[in-house]
């Protein structure tokens, strides 16, 4: 009997049992369904973080303050000192102490109601210079951004986020309007184009204004001369543990620290972020994913009684084909292709609707899912290779079979 002889005949007595057939294809199918989803999953929220982290800027290092420690003995976490200041960020805009830095953008940030007219509106005040457009990789809407005379001027002028510009004046926009600030009137020269959202914090919903501007005429306090960050900017991804190396050395020797374990602020690098963010989604990846291997188990186990099964019922048959002279490899081929076509037929329907339902979810939540072509193909194999390696048992129980005694039971 030929190849295509056995599969013909293993296709038949598939058929003839189909609510059997149907019911073992459909648990093969929702476990590669299931490995497909889990790894999208997991796969789109790491993307997502990353998507997230890179909003942040491009090649870009984080310099924040160190701690703090009360009169009363009690130390604040990091980033609750004053320890950088603008004359540090000055310092590291220069292109003989630091090559690989492409721009610098210090910060300085306090929570602020801004009125316009009747209409209030909380959000965060941002103090920066010019460079912070392009450092943090963000884009105008409409008008301009704040300039280094601006800086110099302490000029009252505000650039709003594409929310804080909506919530204040609607569809009417925010250009040329004047907004207050802690009794200071901010003209409005800018707004910024929507970027989304960095974890928990709204990158629409702000107010960037200088620098000068914030520390003198708004904030006034530590913020006259200190920063709350410092965004680095390196000159490509290549540079960019250079640039961490000239900033870190650069900010010791301006703190008068020899040794970098008494460093008074801290510097973070989009690795890092990336690293630390999605560590809790690969661990859930992994566990779910454990859970939809136990599900394709379950189907291999499924495969295997059926085909017990399917051996079980057909002894008379197997019999009447040995005593016709058919060699136990082909007896074995028979019962090895139709586990087969049920591992392949579940596995194709599962790849089909793991990809139906990868497509079709984010259109219905927010959820991201990315599809995974290693995932996808490794999935299909898997599911044959179940349908292969569980139907060895019965197969070769089927090909051990004496005609006679199949003959007699039947």
């Amino acid at each position: 009997m030929s190849w295509s002889e056995s599969l013909r005949t293993a296709l038949e007595a598939l058929r003839l049992h189909r609510m059997r057939s149907t019911l073992t294809v459909v648990g093969i199918m929702i476990g590669v369904a299931a490995v497909i989803l889990t790894v999208g999953f997991g796969q789109g929220a790491q993307d997502q973080v990353k998507s997230q982290i890179d909003s942040l800027g491009s090649n870009l290092l984080v310099i924040s303050p160190g701690s703090s420690t009360s009169s009363g003995g009690i130390r604040g976490g990091l980033g609750s000192a004053s320890t950088l200041t603008i004359a540090d960020a000055e310092a590291l805009n220069s292109k003989v102490a630091a090559p690989d830095i492409a721009g610098v953008a210090p910060q300085t940030q306090s929570s602020a109601s801004l009125t316009a007219g009747t209409t209030n509106w909380t959000t965060s005040v941002v103090g920066t210079t010019q460079s912070w457009l392009d450092v943090r990789s963000q884009k105008l809407a409409s008008g301009r951004f704040i300039t280094d005379e601006d800086v110099a001027t302490q000029a009252a002028v505000v650039v709003l986020g594409a929310t804080t510009s909506q919530e204040l004046f609607g569809p009417r926009g925010a250009l040329d309007q004047t907004v207050v600030v802690n009794g200071t009137t901010l003209s409005v020269v800018g707004v910024l184009e929507a970027s989304g959202s960095t974890g928990t914090s709204n990158n629409d919903d702000q107010a960037i204004v200088p620098i000068s501007t914030a520390g003198q005429r708004l904030f006034g306090g530590t913020s006259r001369t200190g920063v709350q960050a410092i965004y680095v900017q390196a000159v490509d991804q290549a540079s960019l543990s250079a640039a961490y190396q000239e900033a870190n050395t650069l900010l010791l020797a301006l703190h008068g620290t020899t040794n970098p374990t008494d460093a008074d602020f801290t510097i973070t690098s989009q690795d890092s972020l990336v690293e630390a963010a999605t560590s809790v989604d690969k661990t859930m990846t992994l566990l779910l994913g454990a859970v939809a291997a136990i599900s394709l188990l379950v189907g291999g186990i499924g495969v295997m009684n059926i085909m017990l099964v399917s051996v079980t019922e057909r002894i008379g048959e197997i019999g009447l084909r040995k005593a016709l002279g058919a060699a136990p490899r082909i007896i074995r081929r028979q019962f090895m292709l139709e586990a087969s076509v049920l591992g392949l037929a579940g596995g194709a329907a599962g790849v089909a609707i793991g990809i139906g339902l990868a497509f079709g979810i984010p259109l219905l939540s927010e959820q991201t899912i990315s599809i995974s072509i290693p995932a996808t193909a490794g999935a299909l194999v898997v599911a044959i290779a179940i349908g292969v390696i569980f139907g060895v048992y019965p197969a070769d129980r089927a090909a051990r079979m004496a005609p006679i005694d199949a003959l007699r039971t039947d």
